[in-house]
């Protein structure tokens, strides 16, 4: 029982990381939308693309519910590992000084220049529903994704996984409204540092888990690997500095 709270838990906390980074990158753009060309077809825009996304996940939980645990953990390890990876190496390429840290507060003012070069329309606006769909949609097939692999991994971790993208959600979703601003102050590269190595490591021992093999510890194994990807993480952020300073980097 403790067990399967420890990886409810740590599901939850996973899914709910990893969805606050996206709902931050697409809130930014759908709040450009809406200050320069109308909350009415901005937020119509992003509910459609919600919509969207709920239905996705839908289709996509029932078809997983057929497939054999051992093979789904083998395929949601593999992405899992593609989508921690890809994450934690722009972590550690930023914290490096490598790539430059995400600015949401510069992306709100580019959004903003470029609706503004456009003419708007009287009544509905075809582009600011269009853009506010196409972010909703971009950022959160990413999330239903992580969502679903992060679920798939053992039965009964879809809800947790699911609620904490919802609760991610919510959460954004209530900063915007009572900021109307973009979340500039939000720690991203420490949210997705933080979320690459979760990921990575949940995604290793569901792999490990569906080619058969036995984690030393069982479930405890979790913790090492967390652990692991967090020290080699940390380690590689000197080396980048001292490569990039050499122009080996890129």
């Amino acid at each position: 029982m403790l067990l399967d709270a420890i990886h409810a838990g740590s599901s939850m906390l996973a899914a709910f990381l990893a969805s606050l980074v996206e709902c931050v990158e697409a809130l930014t753009v759908v709040l450009a939308v809406g200050a320069v060309r109308g909350w009415r077809s901005a937020l119509a825009g992003s509910a459609a693309g919600l919509s969207v996304l709920l239905l996705l996940v839908a289709a996509l939980g029932r078809a997983l519910a057929h497939v054999p645990l051992h093979a789904l953990q083998l395929v949601v390890g593999a992405l899992l590992l593609l989508f921690g990876m890809r994450w934690l190496r722009k972590a550690v390429l930023r914290a490096a000084g490598v790539l430059p840290l995400h600015d949401e507060a510069a992306i709100y003012a580019r959004e903003t220049q470029a609706l503004r070069g456009q003419a708007a329309a009287s009544q509905w606006d075809k582009l600011a529903f269009a853009t506010a769909f196409k972010i909703t949609m971009l950022e959160g097939v990413e999330v239903v994704f992580i969502v679903l692999a992060i679920g798939a991994g053992r039965p009964g971790l879809l809800w947790p996984a699911s609620l904490g993208a919802v609760a991610a959600l919510a959460v954004v979703s209530a900063l915007g409204v009572a900021l109307h601003r973009p979340l500039s102050r939000v720690p991203e590269n420490t949210l997705k540092f933080v979320v690459g190595v979760l990921l990575c490591a949940f995604g290793t021992f569901w792999a490990g888990e569906g080619m058969g093999y036995a984690w030393p510890g069982g479930d405890g194994a979790l913790a090492g690997l967390v652990g692991g990807f967090l020290a080699t993480s940390l380690l590689c952020i000197p080396w980048c500095r001292r490569v990039a300073a050499q122009g080996g980097v890129r």
